[in-house]
């Protein structure tokens, strides 16, 4: 029998998830003032940091059978930050506190300044409808 391979790990849908982010800031940064774009995408940053904090531990756990602590450790640490800005971005986000997001913006693009998104990218717009699945999420 042959290996099981997971074209979709969590690692490759954390790496779209950055660029997307990046390239979801790139936009964000070209307007002038609040849209309704504007909301999909602060939106869209949120579920998109929350996403990559979930998948965090679940890109541990191989480490953590072969018991690579101290590599986990690390590795949980590097992204713990993505978890505690999701939960910042979406409370700014729903409660429509615009300031709040201009001042998370600098701290998320800092964390991720190493991201390169090439002007040829197949990423499209992730970030369509984002705030309505974020209103969603409230409601559960």
């Amino acid at each position: 029998m042959s290996r099981v391979i997971n074209p979709d790990s969590v690692g490759k849908e954390r790496t779209r998830l950055t660029k997307s982010i990046v390239l979801c800031m790139r936009e964000m940064m070209k307007m002038a003032k609040v849209t309704p774009e504007a909301k999909d995408m602060a939106s869209f940053i949120a579920l998109a940091l929350q996403s990559i904090s979930e998948g965090v531990d679940v890109s541990v756990a191989a480490w953590e059978k072969r018991d690579y602590w101290v590599k986990a450790d690390k590795f949980r640490m590097e992204w713990m930050w993505a978890g505690q800005l999701a939960e910042k971005m979406k409370t700014a986000v729903l409660g429509d506190d615009w300031a709040t997001i201009a001042s998370l913006l600098p701290q998320i693009a800092m964390r991720l300044n190493k991201i390169e998104v090439s002007d040829n990218h197949r990423l499209g717009k992730p970030w369509e409808n984002a705030y309505a699945l974020l209103a969603l999420h409230r409601k559960l």
